[in-house]
């Protein structure tokens, strides 16, 4: 009988262990661990961020849900892993040991790598729903009396998503209640130009994001470093090609969400041959770490290289549909493991994101992620944004049944059958 324990249960986490339930033994055991004691939607952040979303809204207690499926579940922090001994060391003193770890931590955010920033300082955040009430609230308090607004993404950050679609859903709750005339808005970003999204851009995701931009009357400053934040202003060094000066901005806001660039969790920094430099873990083709061949790895957490180069750092962002295929490969791989056996299932690494504007959106599939691909399709129109919302209730209805079938593919699929037949205005 082996024991698997899985560190994390977020959306990599929780289906990890809902898939392994259904292809390890009989008699293995599976534990998973997380800091919170529920599942948070977080692709549905940005809505929380202008109180479109609550806090119950989307996320599950894990205790209930995880007991019915027989998997034994435990609320505390990991504060450090010793792969050596297979020990997991919790806040709490505890310890767990296992005889393999499926890590699916997420990251930490690193906002103390700028002056000012974070939630804690000058700057709001919808990286954690946590994050995302407390924006919400600051927005509410900012919408009695506007002003400049600054949205974007800095150095090192991977996951650029959430801020197209955090500034134009900002966008659209402003006109809705007839403010929008009263707020200048500026995108910032480290990204070289709009809609790169850290894969070099999707199809036409540079032209396509840029024409919502100029439609919603958003500027956007590209090869943006942010150097620091105070009270009510940003500064930000925008660079050239060959990452030179180009230009000094003194930007002023009333509010501002920047998302942060990510590292790996404390509990496994330094160790060597299990992670990088950042602390994300090292993996092969199989989601397996070369080093301690009983660790594999799924989704925010692992090391993926940039496919080229930027002149101010950006990073890879690992969506849904690819943490999905990590999560297949690695039920199928594990008890293949445990057997003796060598891995044999590959992740596609597919990306699909649906990325909701508030009242209308854009959609992209990229087959792989990371180029070439086969396929480099985008589209967009109203659609998007009532694709998003049952999205949203068939993914929360999945975790909260412990189902474990695949989604993300499914719906890309389907969208893409719809699209042809309807066009991507509908």
């Amino acid at each position: 009988m082996a024991h698997v324990v899985i560190l994390g249960a977020g959306l990599g986490g929780s289906i990890q262990a809902y898939e392994l339930k259904e292809t390890l033994a009989r008699g293995d055991r599976i534990t998973v661990i997380s800091d919170k004691p529920y599942f948070q939607f977080t692709p549905s952040n940005p809505w929380a961020g202008v109180g479109w979303r609550t806090k119950a809204d989307i996320t599950v207690d894990l205790a209930p849900v995880m007991a019915r499926r027989g998997i034994d579940f435990i609320c505390d922090a990991a504060v450090k892993l010793d792969p050596g001994a297979n020990t997991v060391h919790l806040a709490s003193g505890r310890e767990v040991t296992y005889d393999y770890l499926v890590i699916a931590t997420g990251p930490a955010l690193a906002f103390d790598e700028i002056e000012g920033f974070g939630p804690e300082k000058f700057t709001h955040s919808v990286c954690q729903i946590e994050h995302a009430e407390t924006s919400s609230a600051a927005w509410e308090e900012f919408c009695r009396e506007p002003g400049p607004i600054i949205v974007g993404a800095v150095q090192g950050a991977s996951c650029f998503g959430p801020a197209y679609e955090y500034v134009m859903t900002i966008d659209t709750d402003l006109r809705r209640r007839k403010l929008r005339h009263k707020v200048p808005i500026t995108f910032v970003t480290s990204e070289p130009y709009i809609g790169h999204l850290g894969l070099d851009g999707v199809g036409d995701t540079k032209g396509m994001l840029e024409s919502a931009m100029r439609d919603r009357d958003i500027r956007w400053i590209t090869n943006a470093k942010v150097d620091r934040f105070e009270t009510d202003k940003a500064f930000v060094t925008e660079v050239n090609e060959d990452g030179s000066e180009k230009k000094k901005h003194e930007l002023p806001f009333k509010y501002t969400m920047m998302l942060p660039a990510f590292r790996g969790i404390p509990a496994v920094m330094g160790i060597e041959g299990l992670v990088n430099p950042r602390g994300f873990i090292l993996t092969d083709q199989h989601q397996r770490n070369k080093a301690y061949p009983n660790i594999f790895a799924i989704g925010v957490c692992i090391a993926i290289a940039p496919p080229a180069a930027t002149p101010v750092p950006t990073g890879v962002p690992k969506t849904g549909f690819m943490i999905e295929s990590m999560v297949t490969a690695t039920a199928h791989n594990l008890p293949r493991v445990i057997k003796g056996e060598e891995p044999t299932h590959l992740p596609t690494w597919n990306a699909l994101c649906l990325a909701d504007f508030g009242d209308r959106g854009m959609v992209f599939l990229a087959m792989p992620q990371i180029p070439p691909r086969n396929v480099n399709w985008v589209a967009k129109g109203r659609w998007v944004h009532r694709a998003k919302q049952v999205f949203e209730w068939y993914f929360m209805r999945k975790i909260r049944k412990g189902v474990s079938e695949p989604f993300y593919e499914r719906m890309a699929m389907k969208m893409m059958k719809v699209t042809k037949l309807k066009g991507t205005e509908g």
